[in-house]
């Protein structure tokens, strides 16, 4: 295979995995909007991926990279269709406003600060790549509590084997699109997702449904 088509291969794969795994929100978006209420339903991942696409999209812009700018444009377009969808039908807003109000504030700083005060644009977009790498390594490492806690109670029921299987795929996917660009900002930060992923289905099959059903039964 060319190597244009191997790359034009790769990107639609990025692509397609991408907006697969940010489509595992549409079932939470069919809850609230069946239910119209917001239980069992988390705010802060909506957030905080809407900022990661948003970071991704700048530096995909100021690389000049379609991949990054369509994935993320249309990400940023599903997160903030769940984050409006949840304010609607939330009850108490309080919590959820503020902390929109300061991840904004951060992002609006950033972006000041990245297109203002950084003029060089080689610079800009090392130092942008390093800021959207950090974040998004830190999401993949944030759900680690969540993880030590299936293990303290022998139950994977607050994991979603669909999103552990799509995340799977597109870490490997971007990992494979960064290696191929010789991008260590696109490379490295998808490394995490890739072990995240795979400790999680250990854990599936080390705490499989039937176990979660016994242990259950043995608790009440």
């Amino acid at each position: 295979m060319e190597a244009g088509a191997a790359d034009t291969l790769l990107s639609g794969v990025c692509v397609v995995f991408t907006l697969g795994m940010f489509s595992t929100g549409l079932s939470d978006l069919r809850h609230m909007w069946m239910t119209r209420r917001v239980d069992n339903v988390q705010f802060l991942p909506f957030l905080t991926t809407d900022v990661n696409n948003l970071s991704w999209l700048s530096y995909g812009t100021l690389k000049g990279d379609g991949t990054l700018i369509v994935v993320n444009a249309v990400g940023a377009v599903l997160q903030t269709l769940y984050i409006l969808v949840y304010l609607h039908y939330c009850p108490r807003k309080g919590a959820e406003l503020l902390q929109t109000a300061a991840l904004l504030g951060v992002l609006l700083l950033g972006f000041g600060y990245f297109w203002l005060l950084v003029p060089n644009m080689e610079a800009r977009l090392q130092q942008l790549g390093l800021f959207c790498s950090v974040f998004t390594i830190s999401m993949y490492l944030s759900p680690l509590t969540d993880l030590a806690r299936v293990i303290q109670t022998k139950s994977t029921q607050r994991l979603s084997f669909s999103l552990t299987i799509a995340t799977l795929l597109t870490s490997a996917s971007w990992t494979l699109y960064g290696f191929r660009l010789r991008d260590p900002y696109i490379m490295v930060p998808n490394i995490p997702g890739i072990l995240t992923s795979f400790i999680r289905l250990w854990l599936f099959w080390k705490y499989p449904q039937e176990q979660d059903r016994n242990y259950q039964l043995l608790q009440t």
